[in-house]
């Protein structure tokens, strides 16, 4: 399996707009082959724990192997998102894990 954690920091004042568009992937993304699990989630009030911030959110995925994830990022939902996107993020960082 393979995980994807992408944190993902918008301008100031464009995190809605940007999980807009994320959210209007999401059943897109879930139809692709091999995904298990693709998610927009934002700081829950956990107490005194690390924070991501008001600006950012984190996008969860698991996929059933990596040339299924190798699919996604090459899929037209994403890359048109992306496209959207772009001029609003500040900042974009990908991790891609496998079990250990």
């Amino acid at each position: 399996m393979i995980h994807v954690i992408a944190i993902i920091t918008a301008k100031p004042g464009n995190r809605e707009e940007v999980i807009g568009h994320f959210k209007a992937i999401v059943p897109a993304v879930h139809a692709e082959k091999g995904c298990i699990e693709y998610r927009i989630t934002v700081d829950a009030d956990a107490g005194p724990f690390a924070k991501v911030g008001t600006d950012t959110f984190v996008v969860i995925e698991k996929w059933q192997s990596m040339d299924d994830l190798k699919a996604h990022i090459g899929a037209d939902a994403g890359l048109q998102m992306l496209a959207k996107t772009e001029a609003l993020l500040a900042d974009r960082v990908v991790h891609i894990l496998e079990d250990a």
